[in-house]
């Protein structure tokens, strides 16, 4: 019998996949969670998840590369810092998807196996 993990579950092993360095928007994790159209839930998940889980948030973006939270605040400095320290270029709050955007391989995809 096969044990099938929660929406939450394929939400957070999804984004435990996104290596250092890269960066994923909420969409393509709910549509690689198998839960397409879902990317508000991919925010819902990540603003519930218990800080003691080490989700790495940071590397989650909005569809067109802008960073997650409004410029200036303590989260959006935050998010910037992190992806920083990982080599991710932030420019204008935006970081190029087409450099830094996480496309994950057909290994990683069959690990993930939703």
């Amino acid at each position: 019998m096969t044990h099938k993990l929660s929406k939450t579950d394929r939400i957070m092993k999804t984004i435990r996949h996104i290596p250092m360095g890269k960066v994923a928007s909420y969409g393509q994790i709910a549509d690689l969670a198998g839960l397409p159209g879902r990317a508000r839930l991919v925010g819902k998940v990540l603003r519930e998840a218990d800080a003691e889980l080490s989700l790495p948030w940071h590397r989650v973006l909005r569809s067109s590369g802008l960073l997650a939270f409004a410029k200036g605040t303590k989260q959006a400095i935050a998010q910037s810092e992190l992806l920083q320290k990982e080599g991710v270029l932030i420019s204008h709050c935006r970081v190029k998807l087409d450099h830094f955007g996480w496309r994950p391989s057909i290994e990683t995809l069959m690990m993930l196996g939703f």
